[in-house]
């Protein structure tokens, strides 16, 4: 038998190719599939919340205030403080030397409590001094994003931690400081303005 006629006889006793056939979907499962389709969205379309009138179009916002209130109906400064801050001013509040000033013993913390309060609200712009060390950069503002309890408790979270010992704040205390610079628009001009709050 010649290598040729080998080759041929082993090919005849292997397997046909596999090929793709045309295979329609069974209307088992597309029926299926539409039935569930049709069920999340009218699940969705029947349990829409509308955002609550006090955050405006913030979603996220409404979510949070919702989950930052425990079951005492407390604030905890603690998280609100590593969902708006630990990003510039670090899990220690040491900040990021040059870039973002530290919170710990820091004479805008520990201060008057009426300026934190204020540097929060507000934002600062420009250059400010903390410590002896000048930094010149940017702080959001809070007084559209966070609620009067919800600044007390991040403002009263960064007075007791970080090896800092000044009083809390109250929610009445924000509520006054935001009624008596409701006019004011534009974030602080560091150490230009600040200075003239000590």
């Amino acid at each position: 038998m010649s290598d040729a006629s080998k080759k041929t006889d082993a090919q005849r006793r292997e397997m046909p190719e596999p090929y793709e056939g045309n295979r329609p979907v069974p209307w088992v499962v597309i029926l299926i599939v539409s039935g569930l389709f049709i069920w999340a969205i009218s699940y969705l379309a029947l349990n829409y919340q509308d955002v609550p009138a006090q955050y405006g179009d913030n979603r996220i916002a409404a979510d949070f205030h919702v989950a930052s209130a425990g079951a005492g109906g407390k604030v905890d400064g603690g998280q609100l403080y590593t969902a708006h801050c630990v990003a510039c001013h670090q899990a220690t509040g040491k900040g990021l030397p040059g870039v973002f000033p530290p919170l710990a013993v820091s004479e805008w913390v520990t201060g008057k409590p009426e300026v934190t309060v204020q540097i929060v609200l507000h934002g600062i712009t420009g250059e400010l001094t903390v410590e002896g060390t000048k930094y010149n950069g940017a702080m959001p503002t809070f007084k559209d994003k966070l609620s009067d309890a919800e600044i007390a408790a991040v403002v009263s979270h960064i007075r007791t931690s970080f090896g800092n010992s000044a009083d809390e704040v109250d929610a009445d205390m924000v509520k006054a400081e935001r009624e008596k610079t409701a006019d004011h628009e534009a974030p602080w001009n560091g150490d230009a303005e600040l200075d003239a709050m000590k």
